[in-house]
């Protein structure tokens, strides 16, 4: 199918799998998206994970998503795997390029998913690769706000009092874990896990987040009475029993819900301004003080490079071209942005509690 074209593409992972009758519309901030289905499970599915953006029927929405639920097409396609960024092992993504479009292969699962400027289908098993589908819709509105100016950030962040906090680390350095410790403060609320998006408006630094919920290691449960609900008591004991460093290690994701585990309004669907950004460089080994430091990024680029992200192969500018993998990152169009928010390091041993309590201090105060 080398000499297809994007809608010839399109139809060979459509035909056969009819439309239902119901769809969704999400209302995100500044973009509305609907998504429809031949299959009525995967709609209801997406509605309970997205239902604190789900909006009634519109006429006309900015972007259409078709996920189809199928056996994992074979398009028989020259794909060219994603580069993969360092640290990370095995195959993911591969992807074959036609005029204004791109395919999307996920080697592990089967799904393929196609995006032009107007086409934008997933296609496979939905069902049993939900996740999937929930990032290849998140990746419209990303790319949307990638396309206004807003800048990526691999960082999770919360409202507190009506200004954003981020934490960003290394992969597995605690981010997500330290974000939800912080959401035990009833003056906080949810604005992401890992994707977090800042840009300069009007004299100050906003931050916004993406519709996507926290999807956690086993070693964030146990260490967080909150999370427990998410395993059985038997799993616990399991779990329980494992040396930390292998608990630590354990990737085994769960979703988190936030309105089931905090309650309700404990979710920021809009943006606000960023008040500070804490990047986690400390050590699992014990007896090491925990400190804070604001620091300088123009002079700690190693720590910048645990804050910037790729915007990945699903992006597209607004001129419809996709981005290739050999790109390197605008270093100064973060640290221009970065420069006006108080940036600090943690450092010596992990102590979420003791972190939590002194990022808040940091918060109130504007100074160590």
């Amino acid at each position: 199918m080398i000499n297809e074209t994007a809608h010839t593409l399109a139809d060979a992972l459509v035909a056969g799998h009819p439309l239902v009758a119901d769809s969704l519309v999400l209302t995100l901030d500044g973009m509305s998206i609907s998504v429809r289905s031949n299959s009525p499970a995967l709609i209801a599915r997406l509605g309970d994970y997205f239902a604190h953006v789900v909006a009634g029927p519109k006429q006309q929405t900015d972007v259409e998503v078709v996920a189809i639920e199928r056996d994992a097409p074979n398009l028989d396609l020259p794909y060219v795997d994603w580069r993969r960024e360092a640290g990370k092992k095995g195959r993911k993504d591969a992807c074959f390029d036609l005029p204004g479009a791109r395919v999307i292969h996920k080697v592990r699962t089967g799904m393929t998913f196609l995006q032009s400027d107007k086409l934008r289908i997933a296609a496979g098993p939905c069902m049993a690769n939900d996740n999937q589908v929930i990032n290849f819709i998140n990746n419209q509105y990303m790319n949307a706000l990638q396309q206004r100016g807003w800048l990526n950030c691999h960082a999770a962040g919360l409202r507190y009092r009506g200004r954003a906090l981020a934490m960003a680390g290394f992969s597995g350095g605690g981010k997500s874990t330290l974000m939800l410790h912080m959401m035990e403060n009833p003056d906080t609320a949810f604005i992401s896990n890992d994707r977090l998006f800042v840009q300069a408006q009007h004299g100050q630094i906003m931050a916004a987040g993406i519709p996507k919920l926290p999807r956690i290691n086993p070693g964030t449960i146990i260490n967080n009475t909150r999370l427990s609900p998410l395993i059985s008591e038997r799993e616990q004991a399991e779990l329980s029993a494992l040396p930390a460093p292998e608990l630590w290690d354990l990737e085994q994701k769960y979703d988190a819900d936030i309105t089931q585990l905090y309650g309700e309004g404990r979710i920021e669907a809009g943006h606000c301004p960023l008040a500070g950004f804490m990047v986690l460089n400390w050590t699992r080994e014990k007896g090491h003080p925990l400190k804070v430091e604001q620091v300088d990024l123009a002079e700690r680029r190693d720590l910048l490079a645990a804050i910037m992200k790729s915007p990945g192969p699903f992006y597209q500018n607004a001129d419809g071209v996709f981005l290739a993998d050999t790109g390197d990152f605008d270093e100064s169009a973060y640290l221009n942005v970065l420069q006006h928010v108080p940036v600090y390091e943690a450092s010596g041993s992990v102590d979420f509690e003791a972190l939590s309590r002194r990022y808040f201090e940091r918060a109130d105060s504007h100074h160590v």
